[in-house]
């Protein structure tokens, strides 16, 4: 093959992956195979560099019905249903191109749902962007930026009819050379009508249906398996074009076939297209496959079977269906105005066999692409930059006066209210929104099949783990795990998506590894398992890369849809109560951020009983009917999460809390947070006897908001809550 070295500098293969393939086939790879072989192998599929360290993750619970390597993830919810869901990111397209590359990765994890036979009932999405304050070029992209991924995420949700219900969106300078983009999904289905990805029963036909395929999206797979440069504007045409009408019918064309028992298994054509998804199907049964590339719907002229294999246009789906069936299953999509076509059948040879107008194309064991994927031991090393910033405290600054710290942190974007963002977003389709965006940690649907309610957060805080990797990856799965819990819901099962930068960078690649470990202890502490998820690399530009970020999407279950528990104040006149111990803990804190533009220091200290404890606190003072309001303590510590209450609910509060440092009203402890209720008595009675401890802080009423010095009128907090995002994000239209 001539200019061989190009083709595989191209392909983001090596030397030595060449002469695997050549082992694995027996002879010399055409330019198709190679092609495939570089999909499944790219880092975005094949997790070469990131496998080591997924393995151990705690994946199963009596309530675990499919935990990780299908679309997504599935837990039994109780009642005969299930719960199906899953997060991934699309970073590398949304830097690029950020209205398709967010609308498509909308796209991309709902048909990971509803291809497991689940109707989609909820997204969410969890956004990094850089710099957004000033006049400066890279200030001006990122509000760029914002605005076309918040545009993407809404049309694309809104289009299909799926409520977005909630997310966060955090800013940092980490963050301007490569944003994040990681979208969530939750679908509800029958627990015993759930379908997976599979392809099996020889003589079976495999049926292409959905879209036609086109050029875009060619290489995404391999475009987002590197890192970015100067260069990387070149890459546009790699980000996939979306079509949400398309996508609308093909979900309800898809969820009429499950009513029927035509199907063996299905599978999304996401990343690498036609090849992953065939290999996969093939590869989870041990079948082989036979593709006739000339019969896929084509959307342009003289496409070759290259970029039949590698395309990533969207909105298209691969079947295999009971043989004998195809006709149904072709009324089904002709009558959605779907394209469809039986390309293929099922066979026992072990082998993907790709025809084009009757000519043999490729040949590839199925097993091997799957099996043989390089596993990487890439070296790792502790950063230096740890032992620089460990011992960093806020007493190394000049002392800021409690008021002046307290309006600096509260008009932080990364803590006044978003409705910039959700307001573009449909939260109320499909009638199910108990607890909508702006309301406070969890979102919260009702399931109207069982009167019960589903509870969602989707958390990460970077500064945590840049400062500690493995502490702040379990307190990620903290604080998603104690959001959930505030809502009164039980906690049950996680999926991550874990952004990391270049893996070829040692100090990187040990960041990750100390990020699995911490969400291994925590998930495995608190018993809430993995159940799907997703890892993005690279996410670096010109040599520097972002904030280790594994963004964590925690489920829960009520089981009364009309008990879930608010986030804001409820009444004047009720008492609040402290839970948990606030220590004088400012490392990786907004505090030490906002005032002084330093993320250093040690985490606070991580006691997964003292956090399990709390959650079921709450939980069960729920269910007792004691609670009005819960709000854990977070960014910000104790002041930002009362004035945060007070704001959103418009009602005062007077709180006088006796700490060991002034400044301590701003410490950011794990397992603390501010309870409401109307009956002291009964709650302090139901609290004496349990695992946590409480004290009375204050309570709600008037127009002010008191917090031990700051003193505020309830109106100067509600205007810089709700209009500070939009004057910084609109600021150069």
């Amino acid at each position: 093959m001539q200019n061989l070295d190009e083709i595989l500098r191209s392909h983001k293969l090596t030397q030595e992956d060449y002469e695997h393939i050549k082992k694995i086939l027996g002879r010399e790879p055409n330019l198709l195979e190679i092609g495939i072989f570089s999909a499944m192998w790219s880092e975005h599929c094949s997790y070469k560099s990131s496998k080591k360290y997924l393995s151990g993750f705690p994946t199963k619970a009596k309530w675990v019905i499919q935990g990780p390597g299908e679309n997504a993830g599935v837990i039994d919810i109780g009642d005969g249903m299930a719960a199906v869901f899953k997060m991934e990111s699309h970073n590398h397209p949304s830097f690029i191109e950020p209205y398709q590359g967010a609308a498509t990765g909308v796209g991309g994890i709902l048909r990971d749902v509803f291809t497991m036979g689940a109707r989609p009932v909820a997204n969410m999405n969890a956004l990094r962007f850089g710099n957004v304050h000033g006049d400066d070029t890279i200030a001006r992209h990122q509000r760029y930026l914002v605005r076309g991924v918040v545009a993407g995420i809404g049309d694309y949700g809104n289009c299909m009819g799926v409520p977005t219900i909630g997310g966060e969106t955090f800013f940092d300078e980490a963050y301007n050379g490569n944003i994040l983009v990681n979208a969530f999904t939750l679908g509800t289905c029958k627990s015993d009508e759930i379908f997976y990805g599979r392809a099996e029963g020889i003589g079976n036909p495999v049926i292409y249906v959905g879209s036609k395929t086109g050029r875009d999206g060619l290489g995404g797979a391999v475009m987002s398996s590197d890192s970015f440069t100067e260069e990387s504007k070149s890459l546009r045409p790699t980000v996939q074009v979306g079509d949400p009408f398309t996508e609308k019918l093909l979900l309800e064309a898809c969820l009429e076939l499950f009513k029927h028992d035509y199907v063996v298994g299905i599978q999304d054509m996401g990343a690498a297209g036609l090849t992953s998804s065939s290999f996969e199907m093939a590869g989870r049964s041990g079948s082989g496959m036979v593709m006739h590339l000339d019969k896929v719907p084509a959307r342009e002229e003289n496409m070759t079977p290259y970029e039949f294999m590698l395309s990533e246009s969207q909105e298209r789906m691969l079947i295999c269906v009971k043989k004998g069936f195809e006709k149904e299953v072709i009324d089904i999509f002709k009558k959605w105005e779907l394209d469809v076509a039986v390309i293929g059948e099922v066979t026992d040879t072990g082998r993907m066999e790709l025809f084009w107008h009757g000519e043999k194309v490729a040949d590839i064991p199925v097993d091997p692409i799957n099996e043989e994927a390089p596993v990487l031991d890439r070296p790792v090393q502790r950063p230096k930059y740890l032992d620089e910033i460990a011992d960093v405290t806020i007493d190394d600054f000049p002392s800021v006066d409690n008021e002046h710290a307290f309006d600096t942190l509260f008009s932080s974007l990364e803590v006044v209210n978003k409705a910039w963002v959700y307001e573009q977003y449909d939260s109320m389709v499909q009638t199910n929104t108990v607890k909508h965006p702006g309301s406070l940690d969890a979102s919260v649907i009702r399931v109207k099949e069982t009167g019960k309610a589903i509870a969602i957060s989707c958390d990460c805080n970077p500064r945590y783990c840049y400062i500690d990797p493995r502490g702040g990856a379990a307190a990620a799965v903290m604080e998603s795990g104690r959001n959930v819990a505030m809502s009164g819901a039980v906690p049950l099962a996680i999926t991550d998506c874990l952004n990391y930068g270049n893996p070829e960078n040692p100090e990187i690649m040990w960041q990750f590894a100390e990020g699995c470990e911490g969400i291994k202890a925590a998930c495995a502490s608190l018993q809430t398992p993995v159940v799907s998820g997703n890892v993005s690399l690279y996410n670096e530009t010109n040599g520097t890369g972002i904030f280790p970020t594994p963004s964590i999407a925690m489920v829960g279950v009520n089981e009364d849809q009309h008990n879930v528990l608010p986030s804001a104040f409820q009444k004047a006149g009720s008492t609040l109560y402290l839970l948990g111990e606030i220590g004088h803990h400012f490392g990786g804190s907004l505090y030490m951020k906002a005032l002084f533009s330093t993320v250093a220091g040690k985490l606070a200290p991580i006691d997964f009983e003292k956090e399990r404890a709390l959650w079921d606190f709450v939980v069960e003072a729920n269910k007792k009917g004691l609670l009005c309001a819960a709000k854990d303590i977070s960014t910000g510590g104790l002041a930002i999460t009362l004035a945060k209450m007070a704001a959103t609910s418009g009602i005062g509060v007077t709180c006088q809390v006796a700490l060991g440092d002034k400044r301590d009203i701003f410490s950011e402890t794990f397992s603390c947070a501010i309870v409401e209720t109307s009956d002291p008595e009964a709650f302090e009675k139901f609290a004496f006897g349990g695992k946590v401890p409480f004290t009375k802080i204050g309570q709600t009423g008037g127009k002010k908001f008191v917090c031990n010095e700051i003193i505020k009128d309830i109106s100067f907090l509600q205007d810089v809550f709700y209009k500070r995002f939009k004057e910084v994000i609109e600021s150069d239209i």
